[in-house]
């Protein structure tokens, strides 16, 4: 038995008739009344194509009503007086989103994104709704395989039907999910990660900013309900007070992770006149010190080819030591006798602002790491961690980097990126499992490059390169933010998948609308008006652009909006608790003591 078509019109549903038609758009002459104040900005129509089992798709975009005189009909009862009557003129204006065949071929009802042909002036036009409009939703994520299938919620101008994309369409080409604070992207990447979850590799890294996806790893209890089972791993950069006993799930990436470029962007300052001096010697010694680690570990393969900019561990007293040397020792004059050295006196800046760095206790992760971090086999054990963890069943991994200075933080998130992706792009292609990065907060340490100091740059440089190459290496983006004018045009560019929660600013609105087709513009108009949870979902992962209601997660982030009037007539300060939090202050650390 053949498959019925899932879009059957009658006269009731004829909407009017095509009158103008330009690349995208359609301008539509509304000719039953009754049916336009169904026609909601958002809302689909039908098109008849050139053949019966043809229609064209569109979203209307605006609707409007002109009123117009005109001469009556003749009253028989007065035939010589000519009356004026006024009467709407109703039009509509659609974009087009795709071509629906009853048939092609011998497969029933499909749907393909893009118009195969322009719709001819005076073809007929239906309003799909009810029925129809249920059907038509259902079948967009009909053809998706169990194995593709990322449900996010419902559309919203159909409840009934699940609003699913193509998860692999989705996380293979780069996405970006943008909406203002208080929109809800938290929870839709909550969701998205409680999705993955159930895939039973998942292989995501988070980059969390401030603590907020703590939940994932460690489940708060619920009112009268136990917790729910965690559904990640959960990380934390050594922050001041995992120094002396690092916790097991504190990670820390230690200088000599870092390349000669990231390294010289913390410690060097350009504008002294012995910069090019000091960036040599600290070039000469760094490669001579990992030649001799190489020498010690007897690797004579890695010493053939190894660069300046090769992870391989060695000490930063020991370069301290050359670099010391080199600032206080004297040259030996014509004469025999002492005359000023070479380097004297020229590297004693450079130091200083090494040793200081390398003292503060807020940048220990970085310069104060364990002895075990000096270890050779140190860094495959990390990335093991990281990349293929014994608990296949948390395959994600939350890294909280909330107590990473803000100086700095840009080239913390650029060095762990490189690290990972290097090793997939180092890694034979047959071996490799996809992971994803999910940048929350991008707009802290991914900038516009022309906004960019020379640490943010180190940052732009692997994220840009992951956004323009991972794709080949199994290697992905999940770009989250709030303030999308702020982040890296570049990055943004390369993503193809977009979940658009609600944004209010003209600059944020003004790069969205950059990003996407002119086609759309009328869409993405509605974006300060939709509400908390609400997304236009855009891009390759769904064939039809949609406005959908996201699904609320079963784990909430920790970054629910707080109810300031209710807690202000409900709870007064705790002054205990602020002296407490002073004392954290003084720690720099919320590891060796809670808030009361």
């Amino acid at each position: 038995m053949s498959e019925l078509p899932i879009l059957s019109f009658d006269e009731p549903s004829r909407l009017g008739k095509v009158v103008s038609v330009d690349t995208s758009r359609v301008l539509i002459a509304v000719e039953n009344a009754v049916l336009l104040p169904r026609a909601a900005v958002g809302s689909l129509v039908a098109i008849q194509g050139i053949t019966a089992q043809e229609f064209l798709i569109g979203m209307t975009e605006r609707v409007t009503r002109q009123l117009r005189e005109q001469i009556a009909q003749p009253d028989p009862m007065a035939p010589t007086t000519l009356a004026m009557e006024v009467v709407p003129d109703d039009a509509l204006r659609a974009v087009l989103l795709g071509t629906y065949r009853t048939i092609e071929g011998t497969v029933p009802n499909r749907f393909k994104r893009g118009a195969d042909s322009f719709p001819q002036i005076d073809r007929d036009c239906f309003l799909i709704e009810g029925g129809n409009l249920q059907r038509f939703m259902g079948l967009l994520g009909k053809d998706l395989d169990e194995k593709q299938r990322l449900e996010l919620g419902h559309f919203v101008i159909d409840g009934s039907a699940a609003a699913v994309a193509n998860g692999d369409r989705f996380f293979q080409r780069h996405a970006a999910i943008l909406g203002s604070t208080g929109s809800g992207k938290s929870c839709a990447v909550s969701l998205i990660l409680e999705r993955a979850h159930a895939r039973e590799h998942a292989n995501i890294v988070v980059f969390d900013m401030h603590g907020e996806y703590a939940s994932l790893a460690n489940p708060p209890a619920r009112k009268g309900k136990p917790a729910p089972p965690p559904i990640a791993s959960g990380f934390k950069i050594a922050g001041p007070g995992d120094l002396d006993a690092p916790p097991g799930n504190a990670l820390f990436l230690p200088y000599w992770l870092l390349n000669r470029e990231e390294m010289l962007s913390m410690i060097l300052d350009r504008s002294d006149q012995n910069a090019p001096n000091q960036a040599s010697r600290f070039t000469l010694h760094v490669r001579e010190l990992k030649e001799s680690t190489l020498n010690a570990e007897k690797k004579t393969d890695v010493k053939a080819t190894f660069t300046v900019d090769s992870p391989i561990p060695y000490k930063l007293t020991d370069l301290l030591a050359k670099l010391k040397h080199d600032d206080t020792a004297k040259g030996i004059g014509a004469k025999g006798g002492e005359v000023k050295g070479e380097w004297e006196g020229r590297l004693t800046r450079f130091i200083s602002r090494l040793e200081a760095k390398a003292e503060d206790r807020r940048y220990g992760f970085m310069f104060k790491p364990p002895e075990v971090a000096l270890q050779y086999t140190w860094l495959a054990k990390q990335i093991v961690k990281l990349l293929a963890p014994s608990d296949e069943k948390r395959g994600i991994k939350v890294v909280d980097f909330s107590e990473v200075p803000s100086d700095v933080l840009p080239v913390v998130t650029g060095v762990f990126a490189r690290l990972l992706y290097d090793v997939q792009f180092w890694m034979q292609p047959e071996k490799r499992t996809p992971f994803v990065f999910v940048c929350d907060e991008a707009h802290l340490y991914l900038p516009v490059r022309e906004d960019a100091d020379a640490v943010e740059k180190q940052a732009l440089y692997s994220f840009e390169r992951i956004a323009k190459e991972g794709r080949k290496y199994g290697v992905s983006l999940l770009v989250v933010t709030q303030r999308p004018s702020d982040v890296s045009r570049t990055i943004l560019s390369q993503c193809n998948n977009f979940l658009i929660l609600r944004l209010t600013n003209d600059q944020d609105q003004n790069v969205v609308h950059r990003l996407m087709p002119d086609s759309l513009a009328g869409v993405l108009d509605g974006l300060p008006l939709l509400d908390t949870g609400e997304a236009l979902l855009l891009g390759d992962a769904i064939l039809l652009p949609a406005r959908i209601k996201l699904k609320f997660p079963a784990i909430e982030p920790l970054s629910q909006t707080r109810n300031f009037w209710q807690e202000w007539g409900e709870k007064a300060p705790d002054a205990a608790s602020v002296v407490a939090a002073v004392e954290t202050l003084r720690r720099q650390s919320r590891a060796s003591g809670k808030i009361a």
